[in-house]
């Protein structure tokens, strides 16, 4: 089993939203990200744990958790829509450039960490989510940090 961190701004789709689909799960669409494309398509796993994050927000941070829902990524419908936000003119049907996965929500924490909790905490000081620059929206996680993190947001 493997952790992640994924991220989304909450005005575009929340942990809520999440919570509230049909069987509690919607698929991870819109990764326009190699590296991000590739954590999906060759790491992620069904039953990987998931930190649910909020970004670009008022207060940054893990709000809940979640995990890997499908057996292995599979074509973004959008890059093949002209009218989406993620249509990419150079996908194929035959030769697809994006992947999603799905994920199915967990649990919300009792409190959010967020981003400033996460880069005062000396036990999550090499998280990726804190490192200069580092922007993706999909990050491994230790299973370490995974484990602090949920404990910070009163999970066990």
């Amino acid at each position: 089993m493997r952790y992640w961190l994924m991220k989304s701004e909450p005005d575009t789709f929340s942990l809520d939203d999440l919570q509230s689909r049909p069987g509690q799960k919607e698929p991870w669409d819109g990764i326009r990200n190699y590296q991000a494309r590739n954590f999906m398509r060759d790491d992620m796993q069904k039953g990987d744990q998931v930190l649910f994050y909020h970004s670009n927000c008022k207060e940054p941070g893990v709000v809940g958790l979640a995990e890997i829902a499908s057996e292995a990524a599979y074509p973004d419908p959008t890059q093949f829509d002209s009218k989406s936000d993620y249509f990419d003119p150079k996908a194929t049907k035959d030769k697809p450039r994006w992947l999603l996965v799905d994920l199915r929500y967990k649990a919300h924490f009792k409190r959010p960490v967020t981003l400033s909790q996460i880069r005062e905490e000396p036990k999550l000081a090499d998280m990726l989510v804190i490192r200069k620059g580092q922007r993706l929206s999909i990050q491994p996680v230790e299973k370490a940090h995974y484990e602090h993190i949920c404990k910070i947001g009163g999970q066990k």
